[in-house]
């Protein structure tokens, strides 16, 4: 109820609810920008409601609250979906800048409403949703931003300095491998050979580029 009464005083429209199985239907009944989920839930913890949302093809971004600090708890979030962890307790700014910083990436990664089709798959940028072969696709946020990201500028080189820092928001100097491992990811999910991919291709020692047609 406080951080409810803390975001709307901040100029947020706020849906609070107390359990995960309300959790769940709220988040699956109409579209949000952003979910702040807790773990600690009665009825279906935080990260069974994140991974039931990713499982159905939700896109949203999601930030997990716990009072858990291990390590594998953290990892345990990513790995199901989650954008970003805070370990209570925490200050309110910095809650508030983790929220803001979510909301940046995921609009300006997919600002157009429009409908994009490659092979069997069919990305809808309206309703953040991702379908292949009619079916949904299982997608992180980040997953689904990275892949908006190179579609909405297909046969263009990415950098990969270019996509941490619009998607990740990190700086362009920043030592990780997380945009290889979503690169992966997303093509175990998409294409129908992963080790021969024919949309998701790396350009050698440049980045990334999305084709349409190949």
């Amino acid at each position: 109820m406080l951080l409810g009464d803390r975001l709307e005083r901040e100029g947020y429209s706020v849906v609070s609810v107390a359990d995960g199985n309300s959790a769940l239907a709220a988040a699956l009944a109409r579209p949000f920008d952003v979910l702040v989920l807790d773990v600690m839930l009665p009825g279906k913890n935080g990260f069974e409601v994140c991974r039931e949302l990713r499982t159905k093809g939700a896109s949203v971004p999601i930030l997990m609250l716990t009072a858990r600090g291990e390590v594998r708890d953290r990892i345990t979030g990513l790995k199901i979906g989650a954008d970003d962890y805070l370990t209570k307790p925490f200050d309110t700014a910095e809650l508030l800048a983790r929220i803001e910083a979510l909301l940046r990436r995921s609009r300006g990664v997919s600002s157009g409403h429009t409908i994009h089709k490659f092979g069997s798959v069919e990305v809808n940028t309206r309703r953040r949703e991702v379908l292949r072969s009619g079916e949904p696709v299982t997608l992180s946020a980040k997953e689904y931003q990275l892949l908006c990201y190179l579609v909405e500028r297909a046969d263009t080189v990415v950098s990969r300095d270019e996509l941490l820092e619009q998607v990740w928001g990190y700086r362009a100097a920043t030592n990780t491998r997380t945009v290889d491992v979503h690169l992966a990811q997303l093509r175990s999910k998409l294409e129908d050979d992963p080790k021969q991919p024919r949309f998701l291709l790396t350009a050698h020692g440049a980045g990334y580029r999305f084709v349409k047609d190949s």
